[in-house]
């Protein structure tokens, strides 16, 4: 093995043991490190051909559904988030939600809100549930099998049914950001800035792998929340200088490109939209001084994030998903910034740079999306259906 696919190896195999998908230790799951890590085992088992990676992934998405599907062991109620049976829930593991995985109990509703606090206590994230549909339908890809597809769209159709809402008759739909463990109620309800893009991107996705796979008949149709989230999208500001919103916005683009070439139906305006939008929060984020700041004030999963963003947008650039004289002028855009991708890997690559507080404290987030960066195929990259599907 080359030393990246060497350092993402060990990268994911510390991980395992620390949270106790292997060995003895309990297990402690988060959604979205979790999501990570599904498509990383995927992506090396698919790069050296051992299949015990594979095996890892399946386990570990068994795991999270048993403990993420499930009330925590602190709430007041007990058993599965969708009230099924225990038969029925292992059937449909994804059909009530699941949780973020935070230390904290979510906030009860006689409690006054604290924004600081809130950022420890669980409850429901819709853009931590994209993750988990991607991962899910990355799986269906890898494999050919369609059941993990159904259960990310028995998901999709859930969390589209709690966290879109219309605030009045004629009033256009919104989203709420953060909803209770039971998707009862809303414990943020501001709206994410790119919550409806990853809905649309993401429902894309699996409505095209359930059609490759000829199951869509299987599992709901998710048309009525696709065309909700279309008509969210104009006039939706998605410009950021937030650098793990970036990289969303370079990865996004990628994805789309990648289901048009293989529909023949490729989205162009909004690829465009979405690598102006990220050029132009490039700009500011490049002057914003963070890039200079020592590692203990910095976050490597943030910074990760816009470098596998990175690597996604010089895919595309180097795709014929788009015209080329449309692909040569975002090029030009984002050139100045593409080395930032290879850099901030580097930075965090750097032993005395996982030192620090900022890295230590959120060592489980931090090294599987470094893992990620180092090898992005298992999360950027849609797999072609498995030849035995």
């Amino acid at each position: 093995m080359n030393d990246t696919l060497t350092t993402a190896a060990e990268l994911m195999q510390d991980f395992a043991v620390r949270t106790g998908i292997t060995g003895e230790r309990p297990p402690r799951r988060y959604l979205w490190t979790d999501a990570f890590a599904v498509c990383n085992c995927l992506g090396l088992a698919r790069t050296t051909a051992d299949p015990a990676w594979q095996d890892l992934a399946l386990r570990l998405i068994d795991q999270v559904h048993r403990v993420l599907g499930r009330y925590r062991e602190d709430a007041p109620r007990s058993g599965w988030l969708s009230g099924l049976s225990d038969d029925d829930a292992q059937a449909h593991p994804a059909a009530g939600g699941l949780r973020i995985g935070k230390p904290l109990p979510e906030r009860r509703p006689d409690e006054p809100f604290d924004e600081q606090l809130e950022w420890d206590r669980d409850g429901q994230y819709f853009h931590y549930l994209t993750r988990w549909m991607h991962a899910l339908d990355q799986t269906s890809r890898a494999t050919g099998d369609p059941r993990y597809n159904v259960w990310a769209r028995e998901l999709a159709l859930t969390a589209f049914g709690a966290f879109v809402h219309r605030d009045g008759e004629g009033l256009p739909p919104r989203m709420y950001w953060k909803m209770s463990t039971d998707l009862r109620r809303p414990l943020v309800p501001s709206m994410g800035q790119h919550d409806p893009l990853d809905g649309l991107v993401t429902y894309r996705q699996l409505q095209a792998t359930a059609d490759s796979l000829g199951d869509r008949s299987s599992g709901p149709d998710l048309s009525e929340a696709l065309a909700t989230f279309e008509a969210m999208l104009p006039g939706l500001p998605l410009t950021t200088a937030d650098p793990l919103g970036l990289g969303g916005l370079l990865t996004d683009a990628w994805r789309l490109a990648q289901l048009g070439l293989a529909s023949d139906r490729v989205d162009e305006p909004l690829i465009q939209r979405l690598l102006e939008d990220a050029a132009a929060g490039l700009a500011h984020y490049r002057q914003s001084g963070e890039l200079q700041l020592p590692a203990g004030y910095r976050l490597a999963f943030r910074e990760l994030g816009l470098a596998i963003g990175i690597t996604a947008g010089e895919r595309l650039l180097a795709s014929r998903a788009i015209d080329r004289a449309v692909r040569e002028r975002h090029a030009e855009q984002l050139r100045p910034y593409l080395p930032l991708g290879s850099s901030l890997t580097a930075f965090w690559l750097t032993p005395a740079n996982r030192q620090v507080p900022s890295w230590t404290e959120h060592e489980d987030i931090n090294a599987v999306m470094l893992a990620t960066a180092l090898q992005a195929d298992g999360y950027l990259v849609l797999s072609p259906m498995h030849a035995g599907a």
